[in-house]
């Protein structure tokens, strides 16, 4: 059985993202484990495909227009290639979503397993983005497999880099014939899944700042021109890299006692600007170390948390679990739908700050690095949180991860859209 550590509020960087008992690496074929009744078939491959009739979908339309400056990569990366930006769009309900049934897909923690951990709601499931000026591919797992046989796909940063990691994984899980040979090695700072069939790894490198943080006498020192580990990133054929979600706490959260610029430490430091060196210092390694020719390079844009205040990030109790009211987009607690056009929060998406830190690094850089830029649409979906459903025996409410299946699956779909705009 896996459990995993990487939820908020309890959840911190260093914690091992999965813990595997008795194998590190476990072959997923045919034969479910022991306990797969009781884990609902988490390790069961997909049943063989059949097919589907489909009498009538009922189909409706949220309209839920993004700010327009989001145009989502520098120059040389085809995310708003022939005119189209992916990223400005609506949310459509479909009943043809998800892409697949999160209980037969063997990777997903129990962090994320919102309907397992009885979430009684699943409308979250069934929307699919639509951006407006062209249409979005569907997501097909199998022309992924086949285009990237061979070949090594890495996620690199922190837990919301896990959740797209997991999603791919089981969006490739779902479309692999049956049965699927797929191994799941979990580890720190480094998980993967191989699909055996195609010789594909999929991999997660767990690295919270992707720059350092180094004991050392004086406590913990956060490094922005140091990133000793990364040359384990060498190597993939894709590397999704992200970083941002823990550069703004304080007190208790926060994971350095000290900053290091060069040969300064400062007990602290304006966290933009630490975020902006830091990001500076993954840009200079990137174009030094990164083959375009060989490696895809994209960047997991800024994911948004959806809380009434600051204080409720890693706290619980009743006024955590009161009604959502405005202030920054609200509760993620019962939420059912995206949000409406009317919204504060929808009417307030826009640039933010770290957004532009993030634009402006990869504008500068040499290397064509692609903005995966979901913030904006992610900003919609405090519907897609697991809130309280975060596992049994976590008493936080979570609005900064995100229910698999659901919304990463749609950073993975207009990913790969963005790819096959790459290759051609």
């Amino acid at each position: 059985m896996l459990r995993s550590h990487a939820t908020h509020p309890s959840y911190r960087p260093g914690a091992p993202i999965y813990t595997a008992r008795r194998l590190a690496a476990r072959p997923i074929g045919d034969r479910a484990p022991p306990m797969a009744q009781e884990r609902r078939r988490r390790w069961a491959p997909l049943p063989p495909r059949v097919g589907l009739v489909i009498i009538c979908i009922r189909v409706w339309v949220l309209t839920v227009p993004v700010a327009g400056s989001a145009r989502g990569s520098s120059p040389g990366s085809a995310g708003a290639a022939a005119g189209c930006d992916l990223f400005q769009g609506r949310w459509v309900a479909d009943e043809s979503y998800p892409l697949y049934d999160a209980s037969a897909c063997p990777f997903v923690p129990d962090v994320f397993d919102c309907r397992r951990n009885g979430r009684p709601d699943d409308a979250y499931l069934k929307f699919r983005w639509s951006p407006a000026s062209c249409r979005l591919p569907r997501f097909d797992g199998a022309d992924f497999l086949r285009r990237w046989r061979g070949k090594k796909v890495m996620f690199v940063g922190d837990s919301l880099s896990m959740n797209q990691w997991v999603s791919l994984a089981c969006m490739l899980h779902a479309a692999a014939p049956a049965p699927v040979r797929a191994t799941l090695t979990a580890g720190e700072p480094v998980s993967s899944v191989r699909f055996e069939d195609y010789d594909l790894l999929v991999v997660l490198y767990h690295t919270t700042f992707l720059v350092d943080v180094v004991q050392e006498d004086v406590g913990q020192v956060l490094k922005l021109d140091s990133m000793r580990n990364a040359n384990a990133w060498l190597g993939a054929h894709l590397l999704v890299f992200n970083t941002w979600h823990w550069w703004t706490y304080r007190g208790s959260s926060q994971v350095w006692d000290y900053v290091q610029d060069g040969n300064r430490t400062y007990r602290d430091m304006d966290r933009l600007t630490a975020f902006s060196k830091g990001l500076s210092t993954w840009a200079r390694w990137v174009d030094a170390n990164v083959g375009a020719s060989k490696t895809r390079v994209f960047f997991q844009g800024i994911s948004p948390s959806h809380y009434m205040s600051k204080q409720q990030e890693g706290e619980a109790g009743a006024a955590a679990r009161e009604p959502a009211t405005g202030g920054g987009g609200g509760s993620c607690l019962k939420q059912t739908r995206p949000l409406q056009e009317a919204t504060d929060a929808a009417a307030g998406v826009g640039t933010t700050p770290e957004q532009g830190v993030v634009r402006g690094v990869i504008g500068a850089m040499a290397s064509p690095v692609a903005l995966l830029d979901i913030t904006a649409l992610s900003q919609l979906r405090i519907d897609a949180h697991p809130s309280v459903y975060a596992g049994p025996g976590r008493d936080g409410m979570d609005c900064t991860h995100w229910c698999i299946a659901g919304l990463p699956d749609a950073w993975n779909q207009i990913m790969y859209a963005m790819l096959l705009q790459q290759q051609g």
